[in-house]
This record gives C-alpha cells, structure tokens and sequence, in this order.
C-alpha cells in the first residue's frame, strides 16, 4: 500500500532529493569544521614554549660531549671544548673559545650548556606557579645541534636530553630504524614519557615540534642514502642531484638542502606531499608518541604537534597527518609554523587556507606580534582606526574555532626577544635585528618605561580573542635580538649570574645585571589568573568599543553569557585625563576596575592600559 510520500510525482521527488542534498552540502562545513572539532582544553590554554637545551640542567651526568657534535655546524673538531657555564656572560668568549681565533658568532653554534628533560621535569611546579596550562617543545629527537631541527631520527629522544646517553646508543644499535618492529625504548624515551605523566598530573598539555621538511646529515634513511647510493631502499626520500661514484676519490654526492642549508637535507615530494615511504615512517612515529603503550588509550602520550615550516609541506599530507593525530587522540592539537609568504617584503601568508578545519587546529600567530609592535612599539604608532583595522583583517585569516586557539605569541625561538622589541622600535619582526646585520641594534637590559610597554602589550596579549603564549624567560624579564641571542638559558632565583658586560665586536657598554624580574613576573601571574577566572577572556566574543583618533584612546570588549570585560589604552605617548564614562557607556558605576599598569586613577599615562569587569 503506498504512502502519501509514495503518491508524489517523480519530479516532485527529485526535488526534494535535491533540496536535500543541497541543504546537506550548505550546513556540512560548519558541521564538520564547528568549533566542536577543536580540542576544548586548546580554547583556554596559557601555552609556554621550551628551548629544553637553554630551560634547565637538572642532570649534569648526561651533559653533552666534544663528541656529539659532530654532523652538525660547523663540523671541525673543538679543541679543549667543554659545556658552557650556565651563568656566564652570554657574549663573553670562554678560554677554549679564545683560543680557536673565532669570533663569537662561529663560538655561540658550538656552544651547549645542558639543558635536559629532568630539568623540565624539576621546574613543573614553576610552570604550575605562573599559571601555565600547555607545554610546546622544540624539538626532542636526537639531534647533534643544540636546537634539534636537524634530526637524527623521530623515534628516540635525544639521548643527552635522558640520563644513560651511552646506555642508549647501544639500544639503537640494535634496531632497525626503518622497522618500526624493532624499536625500543631508551632510557630518554622512558623519562619523557615520565615527562608526559607529570605533566598531565600538573593539570596541563603537552606538545612537541615535528620537522618532517628536512631532517639532519645523521639522519639514519640518510646516512644509508649515502653508503649505498641508488641501491639504498630510501634514496627516493630525497631529493639527490648526483650520487658519489666509487671510482673516483671526489666525492659527487650532491643533494638539496632546505633553503640553501646542506647540513638540513630536504625531504622529496611527489604530487601528495612527503613521498611514500617517508609518509609511512611519519604515521609510524605519530602512534608511537600519540599512544605509547599501543593500548588504544592516548592518555600516555604528547597532546598534540607543532608542525614545522608547515607552508613547505603539501597541505595534502597535512590533511592526512591530521587525520592520524586524531584517530590516535581526537583531543590532540595541532598547529602549524604559517609565517613568511614574502619575507623580503615583510609580507605574512593569510593562514586561513590552513584553518578549514581538516589541516592545523591552530597557527603560531605571528601577525599578533608583528600588529603590536606597529601599534604600541613603533614611533610614531597606530592611531586607534588603524589598530583596529589591522587587528580585524587579522582575525579575518582565523576561521571557526582557530579564532580562539591560535597562539598568540610576542616572541619565540626565530625572533628578537619581546623585551628587545620595546627597545628598538621602527623595525620589522625578524628581520635583520641581531648585531650581525645590524651594529646598531641595542642589545641592552630594558628602561622601567620600555618594561612598562611591555606590560601594556601584555594586557592585550592576555585579554585578546585567542590564547596567549609566553616564550620562556619573557616573563622573569630575559632580553636578548635574533637567533642565537634568543636562545640564552634561562635565568634562574637560585642562580647567580655574571652581568652582560661582554660585546661580540668588542664595542665598551654598561653592565647590565642578569636576575628574575620579580615586578614583570608578578604581572604575568596576575594577567594569568585574571584570564582563567572569566569565561569571557577565554571564549567570550570580541568587539571594538571606541576608535578615538582625537584622544588616541582605543577600547575593545570581550563578553560571554556571565561577565563581560573591557581594555582600555591611551595610545596617545602622553598622560592624558579621561573620564570613564567616555568608555563605559556613561555607566561607569556598573564596571569595576580590576587591573591597571599605572595606580592613578584620573591619569591615563602613556604606557596605561585598565581592565574593567561588569558581571551579568
């Protein structure tokens, strides 16, 4: 017996078939791409980046020796070299440097001072003080340089990060890299994993960095690339111009390196990314490291990736790394390194093709930095219309939930310090600000009134729609221009350090003492903690309250169903005296001031920024 459905006309059916269908394809991306599909514990993270080589020595038994740094830069042998101490002058020359008629630039590459994974593990409970809740490392893996971007392979922690460096050797020899059945594990893999436990014990997340653009020169499918030559099982992983003929006595092993850089040699691409066999090996270690134990249960494992130079890669095989992150642990974050489209023209990609929803959860947000240092370091600055015009064509490249998971940073490992920032104005992020391009360039301890900018740049950074993140040593007051002096360890209470008095071109300057910005640390806590207790600053939406070019007074406000918060900036470079109603919809008595940068209430200094609350 038919139906009324049944009795229709076939147009009538096709119809609705194709309504149907057009309405499915209309509503799938936002079903697919809602902010549902983003880690929930991503939407509030207070994210801490480690330079675990530079953070804290908390093993000096696995120290690095003169012997692991071979295959990396610069590759001669260092006499007389030893660990660096942690607390010398950072451009001072130690005595086995002085005696290799280097300067200090060749010296800082050969340099290690001990950072190591118990030392991470010793200093938790600072992390836990600040008020951190995800961890982001660089690079872990075995590696020769003291940054690890050149990796030795993806299945092992570096072994002079664990505590038996030679006990661990020695389990490698007895695997076969390209045999994900033969890996063990080393006693670095075990405290890292110990890592892992403790940290999510502390309540927080961890993420790891994957470079799987290039790898480093001891790179074991490349190491066989080159004894074999074209016999090697893995010589299509790369990218040969001319193997080396045995022949002869020249060596004719030619290959491409990343951007230029022999010792970094690039991995070969064919029309879905990553060739086969590298693919293969890369969702190989993202189980290892995403369930270790193999149970099904990711609980043991990292929370997530940062992806290396992810613009470099293929975005098809990032469609399909994501895809195997999430089917170990659909919690697990991922973000992506999306930075340079043009870097001679200062000009940054729109990360928004790598936001839809099936590539990176996040991106390092880069554009927030650069935005800062136009409109509160650069002189003359911003006026108000023009902070708020860049600002809302930036959150315009954060689709969907990366809108409130992009890592908001002011700094990290490939840039001048947030601190050197304030004190060179008038200069592009990450170009040329380090001495070696630019003599110029002041590589001082900040004035009260530059920390002050910075305190201003971190209300915004701690209050701003997306998650805040601290590079680290930013917030005990560390300075220091581009790569290396980014890098210098990490300044410690319990240490006593030898002032900067040192120039790497032999220029006189004042000492400068090393120590724990207690004042600076003191308003990170309190920006932390501020974040954490209202919903608003962490998912709340955004929206521009007043753009007064006049008064160059700039308001935004962050609102969610509870509270609601307003930032309030005088971009003027004077005092200035503003009434509160200007700013508070002439209804100040329902607001409540909850932080300032300066305590005088009816003066708006030039370096002020207010917090007020109202409570729904």
């Amino acid at each position: 017996m038919m139906n009324e459905c049944d009795k229709r006309s076939p147009k009538i059916r096709n119809d609705l078939v194709f309504y149907v269908i057009f309405l499915l394809l209309a509503i799938l991306p936002e079903i697919l791409f809602s902010e549902d599909n983003c880690p929930e514990w991503a939407k509030t993270a207070i994210w801490y980046q480690i330079f675990p080589e530079r953070f804290r020595n908390g093993d000096t038994k696995n120290d690095p020796t003169v012997e692991t740094l071979e295959g990396t830069w610069p590759y001669d042998h260092q006499a007389g070299w030893q660990i660096t101490p942690w607390t010398s002058d950072w451009y001072k020359l130690q005595p086995w440097e002085e005696k290799n008629a280097h300067g200090f630039y060749y010296n800082v590459q050969t340099r290690r001072y001990g950072g190591d994974i118990q030392g991470i593990l010793d200093e938790l409970g600072y992390l836990q003080d600040i008020g951190v809740t995800a961890i982001y490392l660089n690079p872990v893996f075995e590696s020769p340089s003291a940054h690890k971007y050149g990796a030795t392979d993806y299945h092992h922690i570096d072994n002079n990060f664990g505590p038996d460096p030679i006990g661990d050797l020695s389990i490698c020899k007895t695997e076969k890299p390209g045999d994900p059945s033969t890996w063990k594990w080393t006693s670095a893999d075990l405290l890292f994993l110990k890592l892992i436990d403790e940290v999510h014990k502390h309540g927080m997340k961890i993420v790891i960095d994957g470079v799987f653009n290039h790898v480093g020169i001891p790179f074991w499918a490349f190491l066989d690339v080159r004894r074999y030559g074209p016999r090697s099982g893995y010589s299509d992983w790369f990218i040969i111009n001319s193997f080396d003929d045995p022949e002869t006595p020249k060596d004719e092993f030619k290959y491409q390196g990343w951007c230029g850089y022999s010792d970094l040699p690039e991995i070969r691409e064919d029309n879905n990314g990553p060739v086969a066999g590298f693919r293969n090996h890369v969702h190989a270690i993202v189980k290892r490291w995403g369930d270790p134990n193999g149970d099904g249960d990711p609980s043991d494992g990292i929370d997530g990736w940062r992806l290396d130079v992810a613009d470099k890669v293929s975005s098809i095989f990032w469609k399909d790394f994501h895809q195997w992150v999430k089917e170990v642990n659909p919690s697990a974050f991922l973000t992506g390194e999306v930075w340079w489209d043009d870097f001679p023209s200062n000009k940054m990609f729109d990360p928004s093709p790598w936001l839809a929803g099936d590539i990176f959860d996040g991106v390092m947000n880069y554009r927030f930095a650069d935005i800062m240092l136009k409109g509160f370091i650069d002189r003359p600055g911003l006026e108000p219309s023009e902070l708020n015009s860049l600002l809302e064509a930036e959150r315009g490249q954060r689709p969907g939930s990366s809108l409130l998971v992009s890592q908001n940073l002011m700094g990290s490992h490939d840039t001048e310090r947030f601190a050197s920032m304030v004190i060179n104005p008038n200069r592009w992020l990450d170009h040329a600000n380090n001495l070696q391009y630019d003599p110029d360039f002041a590589i001082r301890r900040p004035t009260e009134i530059e920390r002050n900018v910075q305190k201003q740049i971190l209300v915004f950074q701690f209050t701003y729609i997306g998650t805040p993140y601290i590079y680290y040593g930013d917030e005990i007051g560390m300075w220091g221009a581009d790569d290396p002096d980014c890098r210098k360890p990490m300044i410690w209470p319990d240490m006593k350090y030898e002032p900067e008095l040192a120039h790497p071109f032999g220029y006189p300057r004042t000492p400068d003492a090393v120590e724990v910005n207690v004042q600076l640390k003191n308003v990170y806590q309190s920006l932390i903690s501020i974040r954490k207790q209202y919903p608003c600053l962490q998912t709340g939406t955004y929206r521009t309250v007043l753009c007064d070019d006049v008064k160059e007074i700039f308001v935004f406000e962050r609102a969610s169903e509870s509270d609601t918060i307003r930032v309030v900036y005088n971009l003027s470079g004077h005092t200035q005296t503003v009434i509160e109603s200007e700013y508070l919809n002439a209804d100040p008595q329902k607001w409540q001031l909850i932080f300032s940068i300066n305590e005088v209430k009816e003066e708006f200094g030039p370096e002020c920024a207010r917090i007020y609350l109202k409570i729904k």
